[in-house]
């Protein structure tokens, strides 16, 4: 097997036997005046709570189909202002990139015109809609809500890991460990200037009224769309639609009538101006893709074509998610927008190609090889971690069908101090934060998800993976908005 490079701390710096960099001073006191019995009791109400609120998920596949609670950590990630100034400008950049990446290859198709892309990548794959080209969403807007993956490897250098454009999910998560550590933890909120992050619900229900169409009133109607309550994510879907103050609505809520789309209420039938919709592109209408759907509504994407509805994120999305088009991002951000990234991806190899292909084949023990569809950390292989039987058959896997998959060094994600069985000791995170763009234009919520690795030496952070979450806490040095404790 290989061996993972050692990793950067972002509370002790790279001599993780030092002390606390003084930036976190603040941060480090707390962790060594508060005694680790307190901050057990803390972490042990935290997830009492979400159990009693019922914020759980479930892991499809698994023989115990019991509803989980993600384990929550009580001791934050901080970012630092000028670190999240840098972060938020390649955030914009990149989702400005990708909604002019969408809104060509579903129109005019230039990057493909001016041999930047090869035209396979897109037409070849299973995310690119044919239904949806010649369509364009209300004020041009495709990826309305964007959950962009970071990974941390040293005090400047982040990098994306994958990009979420289709239903991203997570932000109750963000929202809820926020509202835990200011009931659990308000010392640390008097210590440290924090940005607010509950006001996100505003934000996504402003951004879903300023993309409905052009003849929407001035208070346009807005529903969440569930597949109902058996998917694993049903808890966010209504908790945000509870925040936002609107209809939490399943297909056989909605009719189209005339390629209008209609709510049934007890008082009658009522037009739908903007759709968030949680169900994936496949189930969305059986008219025009699966037939056998009964998660979607029939006629919906004839409303949308007509001009009639909003739908976010819009249909086709998924392409954008692929991981073989995440490889030429840095070509995409460069063509629209005429510039560097400003936050680059992670090296990654083209299983399709040949070359590509020998190499990952040659250091299988070296590499994370992925499935350019898959999420969740299924259809992965970390092959550092990885026993000789799990390369083996990805080795076989790869040969059979090397289209599917993209190879990409082991990274020495960064650690967080985290309290796990043993006491406080470091664990490897990644980041989602959250972008939503409307016609206004791009805001980047200040603050998102941590994810953390809670087995030693894991680098898997997904949830149906044993991992777990952290609050993030963005720290401001000027008059902005803070949190404050209770």
């Amino acid at each position: 097997m290989g061996r993972v490079p050692r990793a950067f701390d972002e509370i002790r710096g790279a001599d993780t036997t030092g002390g606390v960099r003084p930036e976190f001073a603040a941060l480090g006191t707390w962790l060594g005046e508060t005694p680790e019995p307190e901050l057990r009791r803390r972490q042990q109400a935290a997830e009492a709570t979400f159990r009693q609120l019922g914020i759980t998920f479930a892991v499809y596949g698994d023989g115990d189909a019991a509803e989980r609670i993600i384990p929550f950590d009580i001791v934050p990630r901080v970012f630092l202002a000028d670190e999240w100034a840098r972060l938020s400008a390649g955030l914009e950049q990149r989702v400005l990139a990708i909604n002019a990446f969408l809104d060509d290859i579903y129109g005019d198709r230039r990057i493909l015109a001016e041999e930047v892309l090869p035209p396979g990548l897109i037409f070849g794959n299973p995310q690119f809609r044919a239904e949806i080209a010649g369509i364009r969403p209300p004020h041009g807007v495709w990826a309305h809500i964007c959950g962009i993956d970071l990974v941390r490897t040293g005090p400047g250098d982040f990098f994306v890991l994958e990009d979420n454009a289709r239903t991203p999910s997570g932000v109750s998560y963000m929202l809820e460990n926020r509202e835990a550590m200011l009931r659990l933890c308000p010392e640390l909120f008097r210590e440290m200037r924090v940005a607010h992050v509950d006001s996100y619900p505003d934000m996504l229900l402003a951004t879903m009224r300023s993309v409905a169409p052009a003849r929407a009133p001035a208070n346009p109607v807005c529903v969440v769309l569930t597949p109902g309550h058996y998917n694993s994510a049903y808890y966010e879907h209504s908790f945000l639609a509870d925040s936002m103050g609107i209809e939490l609505v399943e297909a056989a809520d909605l009719m189209v009538d005339d390629d209008i789309v209609w709510m049934r209420t007890i008082a009658g039938p009522v037009r739908v101006d903007v759709i968030y919709r949680r169900i994936d592109d496949d189930y969305l209408d059986p008219i025009v893709f699966r037939p056998e759907s009964m998660l979607g509504v029939p006629g919906l994407i004839a409303a949308y074509a007509a001009g009639n509805v909003a739908i976010i994120n819009a249909p086709g999305n998924g392409i954008a998610d692929d991981k073989a088009i995440y490889s030429y991002m840095p070509e995409i951000v460069r063509f629209y927008s005429g510039g560097e990234a400003k936050l680059p991806n992670v090296e990654t190899y083209r299983c399709r190609e040949p070359d590509a292909l020998a190499y990952t084949l040659e250091h299988l023990a070296e590499l994370v090889v992925k499935l350019v569809d898959g999420s969740g950390g299924y259809g992965m292989l970390v092959g550092p971690t990885a026993t000789r039987a799990e390369i083996d058959a990805f080795r076989a896997a790869l040969v059979a069908e090397p289209e599917r998959y993209i190879a990409q060094p082991t990274l020495a994600l960064s650690t967080v101090p985290t309290l796990v069985e043993e006491g406080i000791a470091p664990r490897h995170v990644d980041f989602r934060p959250f972008v939503l763009t409307g016609a206004a234009g791009v805001q980047v919520v200040p603050g998102g998800l941590t994810r953390v690795a809670l087995k030693s030496g894991s680098l898997v952070v997904n949830s149906s993976q044993g991992g777990g979450t952290k609050d993030s806490f963005v720290l401001l040095d000027n008059g902005d908005a803070v949190e404050v404790g209770g």
